[in-house]
Order: structure tokens, then sequence, then C-alpha cells
């Protein structure tokens, strides 16, 4: 099985190699060839996968190698143009961007939550936004037991959501160092309510994509959400404030139960030892720790929570390593 790995030489495409080379999800004996992909400017450059080494070819290449699996974490553009290309190849296309999230016909995949919905004849899948994974891995066992009716939520996100250049620029203004900028404010020592671009409602991409996906994952319209997205100085991860109100009424114990026994998610929740999750704690994990856990006494049927996860890792490439897993071992490609 040939995989690709488009967007290879990026922040995230790095990570998504290093997770396939960890063999955690896809082991290498599934595994016949990995095919680094890049943009023109990093063709011929070579990398080292499981200490082989491999050299970046461009797109059209490749589309030519027909491989079974193509993972994207490329930018919502190259996305549009080119994972229709691999899909008429037979290729299967696991995509990190905003492209096809919300195209009606695309399956928004979180694997341990909706999975089973895929077939073979999805050949392109869209994975979720990074924070959209963490939250609502937290809100589907609840969801299933007593039924989500408001979601409010407020992110406080890493630099490496914005990609390499982001960390360089916190980097050198915490070294006192000149250089590019891609944020509009210093990030160090600092944060700010601004993630993705504003829209006419006064709400940002990244809140607006929050809102859908989490619907859609859940496979309910009806929920009510809204979402306030900042960027914190940080590199671990991303952390988020959940306020839930419930349909049902329930009993702590239960909430508790039920997250601790979902996988993927591990509870800490011991505040008298100063025990709560931190992304310092998360970065280079896999999982979505889940803390502070505790009923909101301001109105009925609703608790808080406090959620973080590496949102390299199952924030993006574990999320779309772990579908790709889902396919071969089911047989869908």
């Amino acid at each position: 099985m040939k995989i690709a790995v488009v967007g290879a030489t990026g922040l995230v495409g790095s990570v998504m190699l290093k997770v396939l080379e960890e063999g955690r999800y896809l082991s290498f004996d599934k595994i016949t060839e990995i095919i680094p992909v890049a943009s023109e400017k990093s063709v011929g450059k070579e990398i080292h996968f499981n200490n082989m080494p491999y050299k970046v070819v461009g797109m059209r290449e490749a589309i030519a190698r027909k491989p079974e699996i193509a993972i994207f974490s490329a930018g919502g553009s190259t996305s549009k143009e080119f994972a229709p290309e691999f899909a008429k190849v037979g290729t299967t296309v696991i995509d990190n961007s905003s492209a096809w999230r919300m195209e009606k016909n695309i399956p928004l995949i979180v694997p341990e939550i909706n999975a089973h919905i895929l077939k073979s004849t999805d050949k392109i899948i869209a994975n979720p936004n990074c924070s959209t994974i963490q939250m609502v891995l937290a809100l589907a066992p609840l969801h299933r037991a007593f039924g989500i009716r408001r979601v409010v939520v407020s992110t406080y996100q890493s630099v490496t959501g914005t990609g390499q250049k982001a960390v360089q620029q916190m980097k050198n203004e915490r070294a006192g160092t000149s250089g590019e900028r891609v944020y509009p404010h210093p990030i160090d020592l600092n944060l700010f309510p601004h993630g993705g671009t504003f829209e006419s409602n006064g709400y940002t991409t990244e809140e607006t994509k929050l809102v859908n996906e989490t619907r859609k994952i859940l496979g309910n319209d009806s929920i009510r959400l809204t979402a306030t997205v900042v960027r914190v100085p940080v590199t671990g991860g991303h952390s988020e404030s959940v306020n839930v109100e419930f349909e049902k009424e329930f009993e702590m114990e239960s909430i508790y139960k039920l997250l601790s026994s979902s996988k993927g998610i591990i509870v800490q929740d011991e505040p008298d030892k100063s025990i709560y999750p931190m992304p310092k704690y998360a970065e280079g994990r896999d999982e979505v720790f889940v803390g502070r856990i505790r009923r909101d006494e301001s109105q009925p049927n609703s608790i808080n929570l406090w959620v973080v996860s590496d949102n390299l890792r199952k924030g993006a490439a574990t999320n779309a390593i772990q579908i790709a897993a889902y396919l071969v071992d089911n047989e869908l490609i």
C-alpha cells in the first residue's frame, strides 16, 4: 500500500509522517511506500522515514504513482484543485483543510465517533478542525446519553495552529529579535480574540467552523452553539472552556463515568492536588484530556468542562491517520 503525504515539509505534514513512523495505528507491514509531496520549491529535498531516505515529489508525479491513500495538509485551495485529481485515479483522499468539511456528500470524520458511516465509495474524506475534534470527542458520549441542547465554548489556541511562521514569530519576540510577522499583534506575553478571518456577523471563520462542524459530526443541526476563539502564546496544544446544557437531567457520577470510559479520553480531575489538563503536558500525546468537570450552578442540566489536546496530533495528524487505519482495517480501499 502506497501512502502519499501532501504538505510533507510543513508543520502538520511532518507530524503526520512522525505518527505514521510510530506505527501505532498503521503497521509497517501494511505500508509498501511513503510518497512525500510538497510544493515545487521543495521538490527534490530529502526526508527520512523509518530510517530510509525519500525524495520529495511534486503533485503530478504523486498522482501518477496512484497511491491508495493521500493524506493532505496543504491548504484549502490546493485540496480543492488536487484532491479530485487523486480521486480520479482511485486514491482515497483524507483532507485536513476546511475545503470539503461542509460539503453535503463528504464525510467529516472523528473515528471514535462516526467512522462507521464511511464507505468504499468515499474518495474524499474531511478531517475536522483541530478545535472541533477535541471538543466533540468529549461531547459525543454525553450527547448520546443526555442530548445536548446548547454549548458555549471559548478556545485558547496554540500558535502551532497557525504554522511554523507563527511559532517563529513568538520565538523572535521572546528573544527580542526581528523577523517575519504573521499575526496582527505581538503574541508573546499577549493573547488576542482572533482566529481566522472576521465575517459580516462579527464572528471569525474559526468560530463558525466550531459551530457547523460540531453539528455535522454529532448529526444534530438543532444543537445551539456559540464560540469565541482566542490565540495564546503556547506551543503544546489547544485548550477549551466548554459549557454544556443538556435536554435531560443527569448525575455527576454518570458524567465522570462516561468520559472516563470513552476511547481517546483521559480524565484529569483532582483539583485539590492541582491536577487538571494543561497543554504543556498534552504535547506529543494523542489523547484528549478533560478536567475541571463541574455542575453549572447557574442553570439546570448544565456542566462546565476544560478540554485540552495537542492540536498537531489528535487535532490533525493522528485523527487523519486513524481514519486511514480504519479504511485499511475494514477493507474500504
